[in-house]
């Protein structure tokens, strides 16, 4: 049942993920698992068998939610954009009270009193930063054809690295930050793409994306490895802090998915009653998951 759960989870972050203006990492201190993901990437080397036991059922999770959400993404944003946005909006707040009581214990322990200004240095700064990453994305860019060249592997590894640093961080949406720089639907087309050529049995389209998609990976795997360790520090050094300033990053989300998405322009009220009976419901079960003891 525990693994049921953590590929459930899984699938919950990969999904959020591939949203521009949504956080995998927020996704995942919501679903109550960002500190074991951290703990286990960081610990790899060390405890490798454990690492591996509790990064796997998350890791097949994820993968099925990037490559399914990512399929379907652009019909249900086109289509159905404010509902869509809402429920994910929901799904990133519904972890919000946890976070808040895991906030308080940590700034407890240090036995003082008053306005705590460090934190709430952290908070401002990050929570405007969230906003400031959402108005600095640009209108949606062409998709680009790519050939693999050792400069165009260099280029991906490099993307792969950027993205996946801000993918850990929560309240950062790494799709975002690829939309800024203008390689998002480039390699959202990978993704599906390999879904199409196997569909189709068109083995060369499948190789010529895998091929693509590689260095990519190879670069997502050394930011994921390298921003774990950093955030280990942070959680252990500057806990209350640290939690103050995710705070303020997921605060900002709703604004960074509506304004992304482009969700205000399409409303309708139909679609605003539909997003927040989704949202509403997202928000419980995150809530509900989130207090499902991870370890």
């Amino acid at each position: 049942m525990k693994a049921i759960m953590d590929v459930l989870r899984g699938v919950a972050i990969g999904v959020a993920n591939v949203i521009p203006g949504v956080s995998g990492g927020t996704m995942a201190v919501s679903m109550g698992v960002y500190d074991k993901i951290i703990g286990a990437v960081s610990g790899l080397f060390k405890h490798f068998k454990q690492s591996i036991l509790t990064l796997l059922p998350l890791g097949v999770g994820m993968g099925v939610g990037i490559v399914a959400f990512g399929y379907a993404l652009r019909y249900l944003l086109a289509e159905h954009t404010l509902a869509t946005c809402l429920t994910f909006v929901g799904l990133i707040l519904g972890g919000l009270p946890i976070l808040w009581v895991r906030f308080k214990d940590s700034y407890a322990k240090k036995a003082r009193k008053g306005v705590p200004a460090g934190e709430a240095v952290c908070f401002i700064a990050l929570l405007a930063f969230g906003v400031g990453m959402a108005l600095l994305q640009g209108g949606d860019e062409a998709v680009k054809t790519l050939t693999l060249t050792p400069g165009t592997a260099l280029l991906l590894a490099a993307l792969g690295l950027i993205a996946s640093a801000t993918m850990v961080i929560p309240g950062v949406s790494g799709s975002m930050v690829l939309m800024v720089l203008g390689y998002y639907n480039t390699i959202l087309d990978l993704v599906t793409g390999c879904v199409d050529g196997l569909v189709a049995g068109d083995f060369a389209l499948i190789l010529h994306n895998v091929s693509l998609l590689l260095p990519f990976g190879v670069g997502v795997a050394l930011g994921i490895f390298a921003i774990a360790k950093i955030i280990e520090y942070l959680f252990a050094h500057f806990p209350s802090q640290t939690f103050a300033g995710i705070i303020g990053l997921i605060l900002s989300s709703p604004f960074a998915v509506l304004y992304s998405s482009g969700a205000l322009a399409s409303f309708t009220v139909p679609g605003l009653i539909v997003g927040l009976v989704l949202g509403a419901a997202g928000a419980w079960v995150t809530l509900l998951m989130g207090k499902a003891d991870p370890e």
